[in-house]
């Protein structure tokens, strides 16, 4: 017998009716998919119950006991047997409901389908009422409301998630990952609701415990963990002029920018989601400060009208639809923006080496090692380990090397040359200006600072329109590949605007007829520049772009860096002046274009620490 005559053969006689408890099973398959699902779910409840107090409890990773309690409005006992019926809710009353949620839950399939696959029983009383009532729910079976002693609120318990599917609990992980995966669903919850005071239990001790009525700051504080406060900024947008939208939130310094974006909790009216448009907007505010590949701490809490986002268009709420995606877009990248901007953002020098953005271990910020348990909450996932300290007196070889990004060989060290002053002002190897201000000593690579200002140089000409460009007496030719002059088509439009001028020349050669005048005028290869364009553009750094600035962005970038001086270029005075004081007349002048430090400091009390002076 074929496959095909099999698969006719065992094919249903008919459509049928599935019972209720398949119904609610395969219902589940959406709605729950582990123990933090559940944790999700009843938490939501709760938030939306009105609870000053909420507690969690689970046991085995949340497998064996889920037990949320709650000291919220609670349910009357005729509504018991409702609240564990498929799409039963107080929370909507008609269709029209649907485009003004503001409520955590709303479609009422939640403990229905919680119920299907565990064994479930809801405990709750009323204000008014004498006393608690609870029921029990075990697949199809339900007891009736019966009289139980108990405060007012209510108190879900949750056992043996999935005993009935055990295909689905063999897709579970560990008892430790899947306690870190409901910690980490509280916690943001916790971090959207300041006003209520959360607890947490795994297996009898007590791993969160969160006080109610704190401040948002000291909420955020107390979840990420309090040896951020110094390098966490404020951010904040009352809504006036942006379409009614408020935005609080609390965003990292550049040089605790992270590999990965799990680091970053954005919420919307209370409620934890991921949104693409407001991490790029989040990213995009960043720009220029960290390297590309790192992302920013953050959290960010957005209140709008609920009539502005649709948060029904995923099974378990994570993603929403804004009605003006550009607008939030645009406020969060505005209010990032304009909190980075008044930030002081020069790191900091410690005995590990120098704050700065981007992955070197020599630019360390400074945190405590990672909790030993691995139960990954949130302040597990907001910490580095910390680098071994230094010695506790001043080490200059350990400082030379930090400055020098470990260029300088671990061997006999070199001789030093004698640093030369200019205007106060010592420039060492040729490569680094050393001066002072009101903190501190500061420590500028010349490079880095001169590559951030030939940036915005740039993008100040570009925006008074194309770049001026120098006609070649001879073309420059660059040879390269079918593939790459078909790019060199895409990118021509852009290329244009920036002051090159290329085209094809034959089927492996393209021909650069024009070049920027001021990258000539600095002897930048032509034939080099645009190779290194087109392989960049090959391995989608440009194409990749979201959009055409992003990519006009990326070219800049290397325009800036290949225009820029070196290190070991000697400058005159003038030109050191001339650094320094453009360093006082640029925005973001603390990063380069790539992310990089541009300039570290080394505080007064730092040195005094160094000295033995405190």
């Amino acid at each position: 017998m074929s496959a095909l005559d099999l698969r006719q053969h065992d094919s249903p006689s008919g459509i049928r009716t599935l019972p209720p408890l398949l119904v609610n099973q395969i219902a589940a398959g959406e709605v729950v998919e582990r123990p933090a699902s559940v944790v999700k779910e009843l938490v939501d409840n709760a938030i939306d119950a009105g609870a000053a107090r909420i507690a969690l409890e689970i046991e085995k990773g949340g497998v064996e006991l889920v037990r949320v309690s709650d000291d919220g409005a609670g349910l009357p006992p005729q509504e018991l047997p409702l609240a564990i019926a498929p799409h039963a809710t107080s929370k909507l009353r008609e269709a029209a409901d649907l485009a003004r949620i503001a409520t955590m839950g709303f479609r009422g399939e939640a403990l229905a389908s919680i119920a299907s696959v565990s064994r479930l029983s809801i405990r709750s009383r009323t204000r008014t009422a004498e006393g608690a009532h609870r029921i029990d729910v075990e697949g199809d079976a339900i007891t009736q409301p019966r009289p139980e002693a108990g405060p007012v609120g209510t108190v879900v318990t949750v056992r043996n998630l999935f005993f009935n599917t055990p295909a689905r609990r063999k897709f579970l992980r560990t008892s430790q990952t899947e306690q870190g995966h409901c910690l980490d669903t509280l916690r943001a919850l916790a971090l959207a609701h300041p006003r209520i005071g959360f607890t947490a239990t795994c297996d009898g001790r007590t791993v969160v415990d969160l006080a109610p009525e704190q401040s948002p700051r000291d909420r955020a504080l107390a979840i990420l963990g309090t040896e951020l406060a110094g390098k966490l900024i404020e951010v904040s947008s009352d809504g006036l002029g942006a379409g009614d939208i408020a935005l609080w939130g609390m965003v990292g310094l550049p040089e605790i920018a992270r590999p990965t974006a799990k680091g970053q909790r954005f919420f919307i009216n209370g409620r934890p989601i991921a949104d693409r448009s407001i991490q790029h907007a989040l990213q995009e505010g960043y720009r220029g400060l960290i390297d590309p590949g790192r992302k920013p701490m953050a959290v960010l809490m957005l209140e709008m009208d609920p009539a502005s986002v649709d948060v029904n268009v995923h099974p378990a709420k994570a993603e929403v639809r804004f009605r003006d995606s550009g607008l939030v877009h645009s406020v969060v990248l505005r209010a990032v923006r304009d909190a980075l901007r008044s930030a002081d953002l020069t790191p900091k020098w410690s005995n590990s080496g120098a704050g700065g953005a981007g992955p070197r271990p020599e630019f360390g910020d400074g945190l405590p090692p990672a909790p030993e348990s691995n139960a990954s909450g949130f302040t597990d996932r907001f910490t580095t380990p910390q680098p071994a300290a230094a010695a506790g007196r001043f080490d200059y070889q350990a400082l030379r090397d930090a400055v020098a990004k470990q260029r300088l060989e671990d061997a006999e060290p070199l001789p030093l040359p004698t640093p030369r002053r200019a205007d106060s002002v010592l420039q060492v190897h040729n490569s680094y200006l050393v001066t002072q201000d009101e903190h501190g000593v500061v420590i500028i690579d010349q490079h880095a600072m001169h590559e951030r200002f030939m940036f915005e140089q740039i993008m100040q000409r570009l925006g008074e329109g194309a770049l001026e460009s120098q006609q070649l007496l001879t073309p420059a030719v660059v040879k390269t590949t079918a593939q790459r002059i078909e790019r060199l088509e895409e990118l021509k439009p852009l290329l244009t605007r920036l002051g090159v001028e290329a085209a094809p020349l034959g089927p492996s050669d393209i021909a650069i007829h024009a070049f920027p005048s001021f990258l000539f005028e600095k002897r930048v290869d032509p034939a080099e520049f645009l190779e290194e364009l087109l392989e960049r553009a090959e391995d989608g750094d440009l194409t990749g772009a979201t959009a055409e600035e992003s990519a006009v962005h990326e070219i800049v970038d290397m325009m800036a860096c290949k225009a820029a001086v070196k290190a070991g270029d000697h400058l005159t005075d003038e030109e050191v002046g001339a650094l320094l004081n453009m360093r006082e007349r640029y925005e973001r002048a603390s990063n380069c274009p790539h992310g990089r430090p541009t300039t570290i400091r080394l505080t007064i009390r730092d040195l005094e620490k160094q000295f033995g002076r405190t």
